[in-house]
């Protein structure tokens, strides 16, 4: 398992885009519709078309699912916990929170795949479909919420929540994905990834304002040792082996997604700081994602 050879190109992409944007490749107005497009079909269709065309096997992976509830939890908590320690401005505080749980998934398909084939990647995918709508929805509430926008109007129309929920009820109804429409969701889907993490770099500022920093980094030691932790343990408390222990310490210890940023750009959030958390958290996941892997050996 080479884990450097799967952070290198998410962070090729991400310095790809800070560099367009900040040598002027494109027109400014070219990065908020990148943003949108990115936003509002592409994450949705790459969502859709991975949950809606996975079985559901719960009877079997209902302790790894509960595992995945309590680590998310315990990240919200300790999240949380950033608007006293660092006396946050309310939108700051709000578009860093979710960097406290999100979980950068097409990492976390790839490792599994590598560990365990389909049999990992199924596992994973399962976990992510009921992990996704939990963290969409705390995201865009505290979001929403601290943003000053209206909260039930922001979840209910939210399309990344909206596609978790679509794919999971498609599903659970047992229909195969029309072939036209599976490969269309799929090529779709497949630009999400870069195109994603390129947003994310056109958004990044690298020198972190000293105000920030402690933020970023308590953040980022929860994101990737505190949550992961509380998997491990808490997996090994329900008796967890093989693929699914797998599936619940490497999406506890995944980077946060690029599409946090996204989110807290399209909400009228702080989206210089999420991309400085994010940047961040990919640089050091460098370094923790092999230690919790060793354990699973």
């Amino acid at each position: 398992m080479n884990v450097l050879g799967l952070l290198l190109p998410t962070i090729a992409l991400v310095l790809i885009g800070y560099l367009l944007r900040r040598y002027g490749v494109f027109g400014q107005s070219f990065w908020p519709d990148l943003e949108r497009l990115t936003y509002y079909i592409l994450f949705p269709a790459l969502l859709f078309s991975t949950l809606a065309s996975r079985p559901l096997q719960l009877d079997q992976a209902s302790p790894m699912i509960y595992t995945g509830v309590l680590f998310m939890g315990a990240g919200m908590i300790l999240g949380y916990a950033a608007r006293w320690l660092f006396r946050m401005p309310t939108v700051s505080f709000g578009s860093a929170f979710q960097c406290s749980f999100r979980f950068n998934s097409y990492i976390g398909f790839a490792i599994l795949g590598a560990l365990y084939a389909q049999d990992g990647i199924a596992s994973f995918g399962l976990l992510a479909g009921f992990m996704i709508p939990l963290v969409n929805v705390a995201s865009v509430w505290v979001l929403a919420h601290h943003g000053g926008g209206g909260v039930f109007r922001e979840i209910l129309g939210n399309p990344l929540i909206l596609s978790t929920f679509a794919g999971l009820a498609w599903a659970a109804l047992g229909i195969p994905v029309p072939e036209v429409l599976d490969v269309t969701l799929g090529f779709l889907g497949g630009a999400a990834l870069p195109l994603g993490l390129i947003a994310v770099g056109a958004g990044l500022r690298l020198v972190i304002p000293g105000r920030q920093v402690g933020v970023v980094v308590y953040l980022t030691a929860v994101k990737l040792l505190a949550v992961p932790a509380m998997a491990w343990w808490v997996g090994g408390m329900f008796g967890l082996q093989g693929e699914y222990l797998a599936a619940a310490v490497v999406m506890a210890a995944l980077p946060t997604a690029s599409s946090a940023y996204i989110l807290a750009v399209r909400m009228g959030g702080d989206g210089p700081l999420v991309a400085s958390i994010t940047a961040v958290n990919m640089l050091a996941a460098i370094a923790t994602l092999p230690i919790w892997l060793a354990l699973l050996k």
